[in-house]
């Protein structure tokens, strides 16, 4: 009878077992501030965690940038035309308009010509901190457009930069749409473009000098223009220069309520500088640049999601797009919105805010191309396993789709480093190539993101460049939207067309 009642009792614990397995959720039940887990059905159905091989992806996107080498034309359109079509790593671009950033490309290639400095501002969350991913395309840009220095950057700098050193001395406050709780916030919208600006009143002082961080690129340390965006200023305010081995001269000015630009052209590059301000002003940007070409302004938002521009006044925006002539914007959020995301309905409010930043964007600087980067993967620990944060492969799409829609070209980022699971195996890279918040990149990982970013804008270039030397508009018109079936039945017949002769 014993031996029958503890049969009895082992056989009621496997099935409560059984029960607890087959019901039990896979996020486990909270109980106060613990969360009970137990192995279950729901947990096995998650599946191994995913494993992207990432040697393989980089391999597979530096391959996608590489064109066979072929003496023909047909071999060289084709190529571009696949690579603008269905190529995954390709700036998804409006219309599928092949023309979206050729007047950029005209500008930059005569900006030697014109002695003029064209402006590309990076706007982004934390992933751009310390000019990360920037400080890859400014380099790669200016090597082929010319250019050089650090370029815009704020009065007082809150998080260092590997492309700069700067200080700032004196009567100076800062004013930030945002930041954290030592953030000042202004009784007015007059931010400026870098969403923030530094009050100065009395004297104060900017120093800068040239870096000696290991990931500092060199086109960075060659400053030969320093520059001042500033609005509001008191009557009499003086601004001046004292670099080495240069000297700028002191610049005087009378009161005036809208923005101001001053400008010191050097004959040659500096070590170092201190701008020395006397006066009040608004200062809402010091750019470091070189004699002419491109500059490509970090501007880095640490915890924004992207959602903040429609709450700077306006025309101070457009009158300082339009003064520093600034010919591409590029918007790289999303993944500061995603914790806040349980499902489509938030995606679709955030989506709603999104399209009134770039339709204002827009407006205030409509002489700027726009290319919109989506957020990184994400990883997030689900019962010991580390998968992408859920619905954000559904906010990448709507974010593209949001974007294209207003004619805005796109760069998915989320799919080149590899999709879902990718950042897990971007921190257990060998060295690694994502942080251990399974969020951010490391800086090796930032370079290979803004290499292939640069490598991408520059095929875009050279397919600009192949287009001025041919004739026949519509014939190329037709050719780049032709059918993918017709297309590929054509290759099919030309692959077939040759057979080759056996030798015995």
């Amino acid at each position: 009878m014993k031996a029958a009642r503890t049969l009895l009792f082992i056989l009621s614990v496997f099935v409560l077992l059984g029960i607890c397995w087959l019901f039990f959720p896979a996020e486990g039940i909270a109980v106060g501030s613990t969360t009970l887990r137990f192995p279950s059905y729901a947990e096995d159905r998650l599946g191994p965690e995913k494993v992207v091989d990432v040697d393989s992806v980089l391999s597979n996107v530096t391959k996608s940038f590489e064109m066979s080498v072929s003496e023909t034309l047909l071999d060289s359109l084709e190529f571009y035309r696949d690579y603008l079509t269905i190529n995954p790593n390709r700036i998804h671009l409006p219309n599928n308009d092949y023309t979206y950033f050729d007047s950029l490309f005209y500008l930059l290639e005569h900006a030697q010509e014109h002695q003029k400095i064209y402006r590309v501002m990076h706007y982004g969350d934390s992933q751009i901190e310390m000019d990360r991913i920037t400080s890859v395309l400014r380099q790669r840009m200016q090597e082929m457009f010319g250019g050089s220095g650090p370029n815009m950057i704020s009065a007082i700098k809150r998080i260092s930069s590997i492309s700069l050193s700067q200080s700032y001395t004196g009567n100076m406050k800062r004013f930030a749409l945002v930041g954290d709780s030592t953030s000042y916030k202004a009784s007015h919208s007059r931010y400026g473009i870098m969403t923030q600006f530094c009050q100065t009143t009395g004297t104060s002082t900017i120093s800068f000098s040239k870096t000696s961080h290991s990931q500092a690129y060199q086109k960075a340390k060659e400053i030969s223009t320093v520059s001042i965006l500033m609005g509001n200023n008191s009557e009499g305010f003086k601004a001046s220069l004292q670099a080495t081995p240069y000297k700028g001269e002191t610049k005087e000015y009378h009161a005036k309520t809208g923005i101001t630009l001053i400008t010191w052209k050097l004959p040659g590059n500096i070590e170092k500088g201190t701008i020395t301000l006397q006066g009040s002003a608004e200062i809402y940007a010091v750019m470091l640049d070189g004699d002419y070409g491109v500059a490509v302004d970090n501007n880095a938002l640490r915890g924004c999601s992207g959602t903040i521009f429609t709450r700077i006044n306006k025309s101070l925006m457009e009158e300082s797009f339009k003064m520093i002539d600034t010919r591409m914007i590029i918007l790289q959020f999303g993944g500061n919105r995603m914790p806040m995301i349980t499902g489509s309905k938030q995606i679709s409010n955030y989506m709603g805010e999104l399209d009134r930043q770039v339709k204002y964007i827009k407006e205030v600087a409509p002489q700027a191309t726009i290319l919109f980067i989506g957020p990184a993967d994400m990883g997030k620990s689900y019962n010991g396993k580390i998968g992408t944060w859920k619905g954000l492969p559904e906010l990448n799409d709507s974010i593209k789709a949001m974007a294209l829609r207003n004619e805005v070209a796109y760069w998915d980022m989320f799919h080149v480093m590899g999709g879902e699971g990718s950042m897990a195996q971007y921190v257990k890279h060998k060295p690694p190539l994502g942080g251990p918040d399974h969020i951010h990149f490391t800086f090796l990982g930032a370079q290979e993101i803004g290499n292939n970013l640069a490598k991408s804008l520059i095929i875009y270039h050279d397919f600009y460049q192949l287009r001025q030397r041919l004739d026949d508009d519509a014939m190329l018109m037709e050719f780049m939207h032709k059918d993918r079936e017709e297309i590929e039945k054509e290759k099919e017949i030309r692959k077939n067309k040759f057979v080759p002769t056996p030798y015995y």
